[in-house]
């Protein structure tokens, strides 16, 4: 998308940049605008791209925009609902934008996608197969059906435990006592996928998200899950971002550890994306 001309109080001006970003979060390109001399007579961002700078950005778009092409990549994304009875549910405050981004990533660079979402408020990403579930036996399970694939990113934030019996009826206040919750452990869909025999993906990657030691935990959890990369980062309550616009990710893998500076869940993806297309032409 060419940014039109404008001026700077235009371009700086909130609205505008709130829409730019619901924009980048869609897959959105932009070229300018570029800073400069304006014909309004100010001096600073709004000017638009010069014809030849359009003209070479589209050019290097699709010369580069398809390393993926004839992959196939699985994303899972958003919370799990677990159901107590039929109008209460455990889950967590995981927003699915993490996710949603990769998965647009992926599809922009040429990988045939498929995102498997638990309950979210965000859009569905363009140029991808969006599976809409509830539950982690429902994300497991859509998740088996999708492969093979040729990546698996488990960005979703999958609750442990569900209660072990639902109630058909809402649970009523008694007065006298609280109702007791058995609770059973849900599926590990990320270990599933590192163990599926035949079909396991070729690169398969999870998030670590911690609120203590997030290094040594991930380390101990890539092991545990058998899975090839894992991307780890600090949920607790003073960073803001289980559920914000922006991550701080350190990516554990057979090599060591990558960290990666605070950026946009956006940029996250990207960089992801970049990463894995290098690995997968290393690998070839």
């Amino acid at each position: 998308m060419v940014a039109p001309a404008m001026n700077v109080r235009m371009w700086t001006h909130a609205a505008t940049q709130a829409n730019l970003a619901t924009l980048r979060e869609r897959g959105v390109h932009f070229v300018g605008p570029n800073e400069g001399d304006m014909a309004c007579g100010e001096f600073g961002p709004g000017r638009m791209a010069e014809p030849d700078e359009i003209a070479d950005a589209v050019s290097d778009f699709f010369e580069d925009s398809a390393p993926l092409s004839g992959r196939r990549a699985l994303v899972t994304s958003g919370p799990t609902h677990e159901p107590i009875d039929p109008v209460r549910y455990i889950a967590n405050r995981s927003s699915g934008r993490q996710g949603h981004a990769i998965a647009a990533a992926l599809a922009r660079r040429g990988a045939l996608t498929t995102l498997v979402s638990g309950p979210t408020h965000l859009p569905d990403p363009a140029g991808v197969q969006t599976i809409h579930v509830e539950t982690a036996r429902d994300m497991l399970a859509a998740c088996e059906s999708a492969l093979p694939a040729d990546i698996a990113v488990c960005a979703a934030a999958v609750a442990d435990w569900r209660v072990a019996s639902q109630a058909n009826e809402k649970l009523k206040k008694n007065g006298s006592s609280v109702p007791t919750l058995e609770m059973a452990e849900n599926p590990d869909i990320l270990a599933t996928l590192s163990a599926t025999a035949n079909t396991r993906p070729g690169l398969v990657i999870g998030f670590g998200a911690e609120t203590e030691n997030v290094i040594a935990h991930a380390k101990a959890k890539r092991e545990r899950k058998g899975c090839d990369w894992i991307l780890a980062n600090d949920v607790s309550p003073e960073t803001g971002t289980f559920g914000g616009a922006d991550n701080t990710i350190h990516l554990l893998s057979a090599a060591g550890v990558e960290n990666w500076p605070t950026m946009s869940k956006v940029d996250v993806a990207n960089r992801l994306a970049e990463r894995i297309t290098k690995h997968l032409g290393a690998a070839e």
